[in-house]
């Protein structure tokens, strides 16, 4: 669970003026698979560059994230840039997941709690997508947490997302040339069935 000290780390890293949002790969590079209209969420947003590319392209987003100092940046920028379908709010996902059948589509970068996979999945409304990347434990580079709990095992992410129905998926592990590709993460686009999950 966050605490204190979680929050200050991150409200830290967030304030950095040389930092910027920026968005994820798995989103960048899959925006063709977005429905027109409906309600995203981007979970975990930090300074929300996700948040920002989904309201650009129409859905009505919400964008949450423990940090204060990245909330109140991101509220800044959505305001600058009349994003008026944007609202971000400090929230707690550990503590305050959000509740079932609540998102179109939901999107998560460089955050990994596998307890709360299950509530991601729940929250998905038929036929809602969810775009996921973070670091995998094989690695190219010296990217990512140190700790190797926040890093997934081979393939692991799709075990996690079990249920739901792989649209698009990469994860390249050490094969061929390290220099090309997509390295040191794994990225998945997901939907869940217009009739229920798979068994």
């Amino acid at each position: 669970m966050a605490d204190d000290s979680l929050r200050a780390k991150w409200d830290a890293r967030h304030g950095d003026a040389e930092k910027s949002p920026s968005v994820a790969r798995v989103l960048e590079e899959n925006l063709h698979l977005l429905p027109p209209s409906g309600h995203a969420l981007d979970l975990a947003c930090g300074l929300g560059g996700n948040a920002l590319v989904l309201a650009e392209q129409g859905l009505d987003v919400s964008a949450w994230d423990l940090s204060p100092v990245a909330i109140e940046r991101l509220q800044g920028i959505a305001a600058a840039e009349g994003l008026t379908n944007l609202q971000a709010e400090v929230r707690d996902v550990e503590r305050q997941p959000p509740s079932s059948g609540s998102f179109d589509v939901i999107v998560v970068s460089y955050y990994l709690e596998r307890t709360l996979i299950p509530a991601l999945i729940s929250a998905l409304k038929p036929g809602g997508l969810i775009f996921y990347q973070t670091f995998t434990a094989i690695a190219v580079g010296d990217e990512g947490p140190s700790n190797p709990d926040f890093r997934l095992g081979d393939n692991e992410l799709l075990d996690l997302f079990r249920p739901l129905k792989v649209r698009c998926y990469r994860e390249e592990d050490r094969l061929g040339d390290l220099t090309r590709g997509v390295r040191d993460v794994a990225m998945l686009v997901a939907e869940r069935s217009v009739s229920g999950l798979r068994g």
